[in-house]
């Protein structure tokens, strides 16, 4: 098992640059990763700001029981 020669450390050196480099294929997903996670929560924000608090209500569609109980 041995320690690692300088040719090891170079190949590895190489596939983190090409990994996480400045124009790499996967840092560029994971830019793209995070904008879409940032416009998620934007837009979730905004729904609750246009909708307003409903405490207590619930989204799901109500049933005739349900609706006939409100309505008391």
């Amino acid at each position: 098992m041995g320690s690692m020669s300088i040719w090891h450390w170079a190949i590895v050196i190489v596939v983190v640059a090409l990994l996480f480099g400045g124009r790499g294929k996967l840092s560029g997903l994971m830019g793209d990763a995070a904008k879409g996670i940032k416009a998620f929560k934007e837009g979730l924000r905004d729904d609750d700001k246009k909708d307003g608090p409903h405490e207590g209500v619930s989204s799901l569609p109500r049933t005739d029981v349900e609706k006939e109980e409100l309505k008391r």
